[in-house]
């Protein structure tokens, strides 16, 4: 039986992209560490975590220099790392979409969540694929699995 390992992306997956509450805590302002969790995330992580994939967990994000550094300080406010058991290792950043594939094949992901189908279907190597949330909800993901929700991630997962 293969080792299972589960990727995460970060914009969109971990990291609301929408203001709540219509203040700036938008994660390119100065308030980027205000910048909710999108619901159910960090709790479903741990639960999946606990349950299915143990500390077989790495985070995957495309990103600038400035975006990676903002990632990792709102990754250590958050704790998430630490309440998964995860070290600094199990982040990896790049600059292109298309280079999560290679990240993905040399780690040996075989579970990966994204939010952009540009980015799962460049993802090759991975056997299940979840498009997340409800932004491309009209394109059809083949191959791939839909997830709308946290919630739905677990059901898909556990």
């Amino acid at each position: 039986m293969e080792t299972e390992l589960l990727g995460v992306d970060v914009g969109g997956v971990l990291v609301d992209r929408i203001k709540a509450d219509g203040s700036d805590t938008s994660f390119f302002s100065d308030r980027f560490l205000e910048t909710p969790a999108v619901a159910g995330a960090l709790d479903t992580l741990m639960r999946l975590g606990r349950e299915r994939f143990g500390q077989r967990i790495c985070i995957i994000s495309k990103c600038g220099p400035r975006t990676e550094e903002k990632t990792r300080l709102w990754l250590a406010h958050h704790k998430l790392l630490d309440q998964l058991g995860l070290d600094a290792q199990a982040l990896h950043f790049c600059r292109k979409r298309p280079d999560k594939a290679p990240i993905c094949k040399r780690l040996g992901v075989t579970h990966f969540i994204d939010d952009r189908m540009e980015v799962l279907t460049h993802l090759t190597s991975v056997r299940h694929r979840i498009l997340f949330g409800p932004q491309e909800e009209g394109l059809k993901a083949k191959g791939m699995l839909r997830a709308l929700t946290w919630t739905d991630v677990a059901a898909r997962l556990l």
